[in-house]
């Protein structure tokens, strides 16, 4: 049996990647920072699969924690397939980068970056050892690109630095039978992160190219595509899942 590492998976996005795995017959191992109930919820969730449920408490701006998150996974699982990260923090308030905190600074690049360094550094030699491997990172539309993203500068130089992490490491791994990708959500707000396609069917959205809000499942399915044994051609790929919205430039002053 396969085993998926999920970071943040108690919840939102996470939270429908979680399931997804879960129902496509892995084991898998969710961190969640504070909320509790709802990582018990999940595991709730699934009375039949309560074995190859754990939820682990972890903050993944602390290398300790990342740490601790990969033993507890082995330790009970003993293996490691996929390995999705998910978590990053996001500061919501819209600001310039000359407003920002020196904290805010280093929890945008700690959450978003660094933690996905120290993980790879636990989950790669498993992953080697394995001679397979699939981990998925999260940016934003265009981080393939580098554009600047007014109010979210912090998120985006974090962001960005993790595309080009994804490419070298997808690389320099190939040859142990690991991928690295790149999926980037699009917008997909409120109960919909944790929702199904069939969901977002039932509300239709005119700023919308495609018509219709996006889902979590949007997000879940093309991560567990991904991470199919014979998705192995597919690497070093930033992937957009977006619907054709445009996010970016959505605070530009016009002239």
């Amino acid at each position: 049996m396969r085993h998926a590492l999920i970071t943040a998976g108690s919840k939102g996005l996470g939270r429908k990647v979680a399931e997804q795995f879960i129902e496509a017959g892995y084991s898998v191992t969710i961190s969640y920072r504070q909320d509790k109930e709802k990582a018990e919820a999940l595991w709730s969730k699934y009375p039949a699969f309560h074995n190859r449920i754990q939820c682990v408490q972890a903050d993944v701006t602390k290398k300790n924690d990342l740490i601790s998150l990969v033993d507890q996974a082995m330790e009970v699982f003993g293996r490691i397939d996929v390995l999705v990260n998910n978590a990053g923090p996001y500061i919501f308030e819209r600001k310039k980068l000359m407003d920002y905190r020196e904290q805010e600074w280093d929890d945008m690049i700690r959450g978003n970056l660094d933690a996905v360094f120290h993980l790879m550094k636990k989950v790669v030699p498993i992953m080697r050892n394995q001679q397979f491997g699939r981990i998925i990172n999260y940016g934003f539309q265009d981080a393939n690109t580098a554009p600047g993203w007014v109010y979210r500068s912090a998120f985006a130089a974090a962001k960005t630095g993790l595309v080009s992490l994804t490419k070298s490491v997808a690389y320099e791994e190939a040859e142990n039978g690991i991928t690295v990708n790149m999926v980037c959500p699009g917008k997909i707000e409120g109960e919909l992160k944790e929702g199904a396609i069939a969901d977002s069917r039932l509300h239709h959205d005119p700023h919308t190219p495609i018509g219709r809000p996006g889902s979590g499942e949007d997000i879940s399915r093309t991560i567990l595509f991904l991470c199919n044994d014979n998705s192995d051609m597919i690497t070093g790929t930033i992937m957009e899942v977006t619907g054709g919205v445009d996010v970016i430039h959505k605070y530009r002053k016009q002239k």
